[in-house]
This record gives structure tokens, sequence and C-alpha cells, in this order.
């Protein structure tokens, strides 16, 4: 009798087992999502593409011609997460509505030990349309072109150029700032109302502002969980003078030297002699900061094209939490992830004063990234502060230009 019970108790926990899987292969989460974070400016939406490949989940994030890469994408039970962890986030959400909903929080490391943004998250099958629009869209002036950009927060006002492209309603786009860029932003003109948003796994950007006539006014801008700013533009057919050129941001004050551990824990410093009669560039960046991580792979490139030729380069990495260990590993999955075979150096938080006062040769840290670029001498021939990355299209690639440019140069040189 108590085999017959232990058996029908076997049979029984197989067949709730095969139920629970055959319930869980029901959710079929491939295919194209509308995702929204719940912004403190209202709706931050974007589009997730999920394959599965060999019973192996994928993810992607969509904006407007982006694809952002994801690092995993895990299914337990009825929850999914999508893993960043070059940025150290994540979306955690529950599967719904026999698999046509997700819901959850998006959550990333931010400033400060233990601290960290998080937004509620929702996600709906299909991806049609970016943001919801009135049924009946009036026309808009054409916003396509390069406008004259002040945004104003708490410290004041700082100026940008936006580049939009549109067609019909659709607009895509970017901001340039005198540091770096606002990543792709994707959204819709209607109504005499302008609305975009990015999202990357790091940065989660909402735009919205009034179209009146030939300028866009009241405009709102919210980043992540926290940040707010106002802005307005004016339409310029010449925005060449109206931003400082990247590379006369920055002065030495000083004689430049680092010296800081490698993961090994081995000190590293330019009196090294794999340093000795090289052009180098120092690198000041962050794993955190998406334009380093469109960065990083240029120099990675010209790194392998330039060192047998006597290229050297350093990142000296400002993290944002005091946890070594967590920033370490930031380290060491930012280089994989590049394929980067120079070496990268822990030097500390990422408060830009105390980057300052930490490296004792810069007048003053203004963005990350910064390169410096010395020659075989190691004096300092030129500093390019900021990066302006893919999202701004021919600046981009002219700035790659200049980049291989300085460093031939440097390496021609006596």
């Amino acid at each position: 009798m108590k085999k017959l019970i232990l058996a029908l108790h076997v049979i029984f926990l197989m067949a709730c087992n095969q139920a629970e899987n055959t319930q869980l292969k029901s959710h079929d989460i491939t295919g194209l999502w509308r995702g929204v974070l719940t912004s403190p400016g209202g709706e931050l939406p974007f589009g997730i593409e999920i394959k599965s490949t060999d019973g192996e989940y994928s993810a992607k994030i969509i904006n407007g011609v982006e694809r952002v890469d994801t690092s995993s994408v895990t299914l337990k039970d009825d929850n999914i997460i999508i893993a960043i962890d070059w940025f150290d986030a994540l979306i955690d959400a529950r599967i719904l509505d026999e698999g046509e909903k997700l819901t959850g929080f998006w959550r990333k490391t931010a400033s400060g030990k233990n601290n960290s943004s998080q937004l509620a998250f929702v996600a709906t099958r299909g991806y049609k349309i970016r943001f919801t629009q009135e049924s009946q869209l009036k026309k808009v002036n054409p916003l396509s072109g390069s406008w004259k950009v002040v945004f104003s927060d708490e410290d004041g006002d700082s100026k940008a150029i936006a580049e939009f492209s549109q067609k019909d309603h659709v607009v895509n786009g970017t901001f340039l700032t005198p540091i770096g860029d606002y990543r792709y932003l994707a959204g819709v003109a209607s109504d005499g109302k302008l609305q975009l948003s990015a999202f990357d796994g790091a940065h989660a950007f909402l735009f919205r502002a009034d179209i009146e006539g030939g300028e866009i006014v009241n405009g709102d801008f919210w980043s992540r969980d926290s940040y707010h700013a106002t802005w307005k533009a004016e339409k310029s057919d010449d925005v060449s003078d109206y931003l400082p050129n990247s590379w006369e941001m920055n002065k030495v004050t000083n004689t430049v030297e680092f010296a800081f551990e490698d993961s090994n824990g081995k000190l590293i410093q330019l009196t090294d002699e794999r340093f000795s009669n090289k052009v180098v560039l120092i690198n000041l960046f962050g794993t955190w900061c998406p334009n380093c991580n469109d960065e990083a792979p240029v120099l990675a490139k010209l790194y392998d094209k330039y060192k047998d030729q006597g290229l050297e380069i350093v990142g000296l990495a400002f993290e944002f939490t005091e946890d070594k260990k967590r920033d370490e590993q930031q380290l060491v999955i930012f280089k994989k992830r590049h394929n980067i075979k120079y070496p990268l150096l822990l030097a500390g938080g990422n408060d830009k004063s105390e980057a300052t006062k930490i490296l004792g040769f810069l007048d003053k840290v203004k963005s990350y990234p910064t390169t410096l670029f010395l020659d075989r001498n190691h004096n300092v021939v030129k500093i390019n502060t900021g990066f302006s990355g893919p999202g701004t299209g021919e600046h981009y690639k002219r700035l790659i230009e200049e980049l291989d440019f300085e460093i031939n140069s440097l390496l021609q040189s006596d």
C-alpha cells in the first residue's frame, strides 16, 4: 500500500511539473515589445526585441535606428530579468496576461555607496508606436536641421546643439553638448508638441516641449528618477561657433604622473618601462558612462592599430561606489566588452572635484571621458574633453578621424 501511495505521489509531482513547464512554455516572450519607464515627467517609452536561439534568450533595446545590446536574459517561473551588466543595471519583471504583458522595475547603481536609481517598468506586445498620439495628427512645422539650445537647471544655463531629422511625424536626433551627447533620441512631433526619449540601460532620457512657429519653447528634460531641467531652442543654419572646441577646454597645471594599481594589485605608473619613449594616451573614464562606452571601442581599435609603432594607452577609472571589489569587477566587464588590451586602473570616485585633486595635473575634470595625448617625452600635446558618440552621425566620424590623426602625428614626430 505504501508503495502504491508513493508511486501515486511521484506521478502527481510529475504531472504538476509537466503542467508548470507547459504553462511556462506557453509564455512565448519573443518578438517586439513597447517598454515604458515611469519617469517623473511621464511615460518614457522605448522598444525591446527579444529573441530565442537554441533555447537561449537575448534582448536588444530600440531607440530609432539604434539597437542596444543587453548582457543576458534570464527566465524563471513567471519572471524575466534583462541584465545590462556593464552599466550595473537590470530590468526585473513579471510575465502577466498569458505572456502579453511585463511589469516590474528598472534599477541601476548610481552615485554614492549602496545607492541606486529605480523606475517602474511595464511592457506590452508590439512596437507600432513609441509615444501615444492623438488620432487626428495635425501638421507641424518641420524640425529637421540644427537648433541652438539653452538648458536651465539649478546650476544655471548651459548650451547645446540639437540636430533633428523628421519624416512625417517621426523625429530622430540628439543633443550635442560641450562634453558629449544625449544618445539616439526617438519620438514624435504632433499637435504642436515634441516628445523624445532614449533608454540604453544606463540613461533614461525624456524630452517634452511645445512647437510654436520657428521655435521650441516650454521644454522639459528629465533624466532617470531625479534630474530635471527646462530648455528652449531656435533653429539656426550656422551653429559652428555655438559650443566650445572640445580640444581647447582643458589645460595641464602640473607635471603629469600617475600611480594606481591594476586588478592584480600591481602598481602601474607613467615611469614604468612599458611607457618609456612611447606616445601615451591617458584616458579618464567611468564604466557607468555611456559616452565612455562609445569611446572605448574606438580607443581599443586605435591601440591595436598603433601599438607596434609605439602607442600606449592607460585608462584611469573613476567609479560610482566606494566598494572596491564591485568597481574592480565593473572594470573587468568593461575591458572584456570592448576587447581592451591596455591597462585599466581604478583611480577613485566619480566626483569631478575629487578626481581633480587625485590627479593633481589637470585644471579641472570637466567631463568623463577626457583624454590626454602625451608625446614620447611625456609632454602633454593635446587634451580632448568629452566624446561625441555614434548618435551624432558625422560629428562622431570626424572625431574618430581627429583622434587617429593626432596619434599618427605624435608617432611620426621625432
